[in-house]
């Protein structure tokens, strides 16, 4: 199944979403939040597809030798 935006209605990319997210909690106790859930939002509207979402979220995790990596589940402080 294709989740490109141009395969899916809106009802479909929230559904997608929504198992995507189920999915990824189970072993992130309290990681994610309304606040990852609205991120999404351009992809549930089609203005964005989630792989280029992903890669924009990834993008922030980029850091020099020197730097901390940001906190989250599973990940170094």
């Amino acid at each position: 199944m294709s989740i490109l935006i141009k395969d899916t209605t809106r009802e479909q990319r929230i559904e997608i979403v929504r198992r995507s997210l189920e999915d990824s909690e189970e072993g992130c106790d309290n990681f994610y939040s309304n606040d990852v859930e609205e991120m999404y939002k351009d992809y549930i509207e089609g203005r964005k597809e989630i792989r280029d979402i992903n890669a924009e979220y990834r993008a922030n995790y980029v850091v020099s030798e020197r730097e901390m990596v940001r906190p989250g589940c599973g990940m170094g402080r």
